[in-house]
């Protein structure tokens, strides 16, 4: 059944919820989608009562699906309560992983990383790799993912596709790592061949973001649209919205972000990152009152570092510096939380670094994030540092990787067309400038303004075309030299025809009537 695993394992335990007891099948399935778990439990086909909170968020996710917050957190108090009394069922301790998966990605909240790890490699104790612990092994692809770890990402990933090739969960594990590490042409590979395994929302989920990823934007709207057709649950649902809304604003369609985001909230009200979505869509409108009102609102549900860069900037834009510190001293502090439990914000601290702190650290910190992943993400960020510095020369060759990959980023743009104004190329700089606003005229309180400034300042290309395109002086024709006449032939002398001989007359004949002469004797 879609290649689980169908080794023999030990009876299902008991799920205990509200007093009544519902059955959570002992074949999981684990791997994040979209930073969400996915686990496949198992009901017999008998039992017509409706499942309970635990039981809808691990059927949810066993489908490659996000689940309700409540009932995630039913299914992490139901599954720590049996292992305390069953340390030994490496499939609940699969279960429980993942489970805190998921917590970490609907919370932003890196202390349950630690929690996720610990339970994988409790279930890998209990039954190893090399006898086919898929669940905990794609749990721990995922968990690497989700820390940024990219590489480790991978290698879990591989080893289940090499242990058990046509087990899909093994395949969204890879096409996030194959992203994350800059290696686009093999996320779509395995994203193709996901599909071709199972298609369905999960499949649906990562094409839209490999088509994001190529550059290919009406291609990623409609794998999202397909993954809003196969979306059932609300969590499911408001998911879908909330990639719609963030597609729709990396266009510069800023109204029909707002919306997407709206109903987003209105789907499921604990969706944070469309809360997130909607604050950044509000501040593109010009409508920072409200736009603050929701950073904060988010941030008091997720310890997302971005949130808090993006609140800061948008509170500077506002000339409220003194307001904008207090959000720019809780990235760090999120930050440093994170890297205690795991998880790389090299590039959110690098973009902080380079524009509000030391943008030599951020050169520094960037650099060595590069030699990991080399995806278009780092390498804006470090040209971006480099430019700071003032090592345009430098900057110039990481804008070009993160612009020439295919991403439509009005973010990207802008910084690649700051870089060449600097080198003085102040025809590339035009073009990547009305690129960005072209792109989304809205992309930053801050830098969109900066954007229109700088390409007013740029002006118009010169009359006659581009630079060095006409010569410095008006052009006159050269003097060309006179060909040499030909001689004339000269005519051909025949020879005359010899002239006919005169031929003598014949005598005439003699007259009728004369007499002939006498003959002589």
């Amino acid at each position: 059944m879609d290649g689980f695993d169908e080794q023999a394992q030990q009876p299902a335990p008991p799920v205990t919820f509200t007093g009544r007891k519902t059955v959570v099948a002992a074949a999981v399935a684990v791997v994040l989608i979209a930073g969400a778990l996915l686990i496949r439990p198992a009901r017999t086909g008998d039992d017509a009562r409706a499942p309970g909170p635990s039981e809808r968020a691990a059927s949810a996710v066993g489908m490659g699906a996000p689940a309700a917050a409540v009932d995630v957190t039913a299914l992490v108090a139901d599954r720590e309560k049996w292992v305390a009394g069953h340390p030994d069922d490496d499939a609940s301790w699969a279960v429980l992983g993942s489970a805190y998966l998921e917590q970490a990605r609907r919370t932003a909240d890196s202390g349950w990383y630690p929690k996720a790890e610990k339970a994988l490699k409790r279930s890998l104790e209990v039954r190893p790799a090399e006898k086919g612990n898929f669940d905990a092994m794609t749990g721990m692809g995922a968990l690497a993912n989700a820390r940024r770890d990219f590489g480790t990402g991978k290698k879990w990933g591989e080893l289940v596709r090499a242990q058990a090739p046509r087990r899909w969960t093994a395949y969204p594990v890879l096409v996030d790592a194959y992203a994350g590490l800059g290696d686009y042409k093999a996320a779509q590979a395995t994203m193709e061949k996901l599909m071709e395994l199972r298609p369905g929302l999960a499949a649906h989920l990562r094409a839209s973001q490999v088509y994001r990823d190529r550059g290919w934007r009406e291609d990623a709207v409609v794998a999202l649209e397909h993954a809003a057709g196969a979306a059932r649950s609300p969590a499911e649902k408001a998911y879908v919205l909330f990639r719609l809304g963030e597609l729709s604003f990396e266009r510069g369609e800023t109204v029909e972000a707002l919306r997407h985001h709206e109903a987003a909230l209105r789907t499921d009200p604990a969706q944070v990152e469309a809360l997130g979505g909607r604050a950044r869509a509000l501040a593109g409108l010009g409508r920072g009152g409200e736009a603050v009102r929701d950073y904060r609102l988010a941030l008091g549900r997720s310890s997302d570092p971005r949130l808090a860069l993006e609140l800061g900037e948008l509170l500077e834009s506002l000339g409220r510096e003194a307001e904008a510190r207090v959000p720019f001293e809780r990235l760090s502090a999120m930050a440093a939380r994170g890297g205690r439990d795991g998880v790389d914000e090299s590039v959110v601290l690098g973009l902080y670094e380079a524009d509000h702190g030391d943008p030599a650290s951020a050169v520094r910190r960037l650099s060595a994030e590069w030699e990991r992943h080399k995806n278009v993400q780092v390498a804006d960020a470090l040209g971006w540092a480099l430019h700071r510095t003032g090592d345009d020369t430098a900057a110039l060759e990481y804008a070009k990787k993160a612009t020439e990959q295919g991403l439509r980023s009005a973010e990207f743009a802008y910084h690649r067309a700051v870089i060449e104004r600097g080198l003085g190329e102040d025809a590339e700089a035009r073009r990547h400038l009305q690129e960005t606003l072209r792109t989304n005229p809205r992309f930053s309180p801050v830098r969109a303004p900066l954007a229109k400034e700088a390409l007013e300042s740029v002006g118009q290309p010169p009359p006659g075309g581009p630079e060095h395109m006409q010569p410095a002086t008006p052009w006159t024709p050269p003097e060309m030299p006179m060909p040499t006449p030909k001689p004339k032939p000269k005519p051909v002398q025949r020879e005359k025809p010899a002239p006919e001989p005169k031929r003598e007359p014949a005598p005439a004949p003699p007259k009728a009537g004369a007499s002939k002469a006498p003959a002589t004797g």
